[in-house]
């Protein structure tokens, strides 16, 4: 049970309900013990209301409920919390990286419009490095790994290829969009899209 209350099975919701964190258990209940935040009392697939700290802990405990014990006994574990004080909705971008990349182009070959498995892509410098070109979102593409090779330190046009759009940092997006459900809860389904 120990085990639970650090795995990051709690959505964090700012006051207007839109996911913005992630917290384990434990972090829950101290954010709720010290009013900053309520948990929200969901019941088949429905929001009942958000409840604060003394009123969580007499919640009855359902059959699929994670409960820890405590001196006081048994005590729900919240999925899903309400920071009350909280009401922006950080956004954050990308960092230039290999899965990155590949997020952006839709796992796509950008000169032949195939779809790759995994170990079909690899990083493609538009401008080769050779020619001064960077590592950098402006400048490198996902692409067939024998296209790749084809193309060595030539531009696209110098080696037969065209690339189907110009490679561009990907747009801001809210904190949400990063939030995976790596535990599988239900609940967040309600708040993640």
């Amino acid at each position: 049970m120990k085990d639970f209350l650090i795995q990051s099975t709690v959505l964090v919701l700012n006051r207007n309900w839109q996911a913005i964190h992630v917290k384990t258990p434990a972090e829950a209940f101290c954010m709720m013990a010290s009013g900053s935040a309520r948990a929200l009392d969901i019941q088949g697939g429905e929001v009942i209301l958000p409840v604060g700290w003394s009123d969580w802990l007499a919640l009855p405990i359902r059959e699929q409920d994670r409960a820890v014990g405590t001196p006081r006994g048994l005590v729900r574990c919240p999925t899903v919390i309400v920071a009350g004080n909280y009401a922006s909705v950080s956004m954050r971008r990308l960092g230039f990286n290999r899965r990155n990349l590949w997020q952006r182009d839709g796992g796509i070959c950008q000169y032949t419009g195939r779809k790759l498995a995994p170990h079909e892509g690899n990083i493609d410098h538009v401008i080769p490095r050779a020619r001064g070109g960077k590592t950098s979102w402006d400048n490198c593409v996902l692409a067939h790994k024998e296209i790749n090779s084809r193309k060595a330190d030539r531009l696209p046009h110098e080696a037969g290829l065209r690339l189907l759009k110009p490679p561009s940092a990907p747009k801001t997006l809210p904190a949400s969009a990063f939030i995976q459900n790596l535990h599988n809860v239900a609940d967040w389904k309600l708040f993640l899209v």
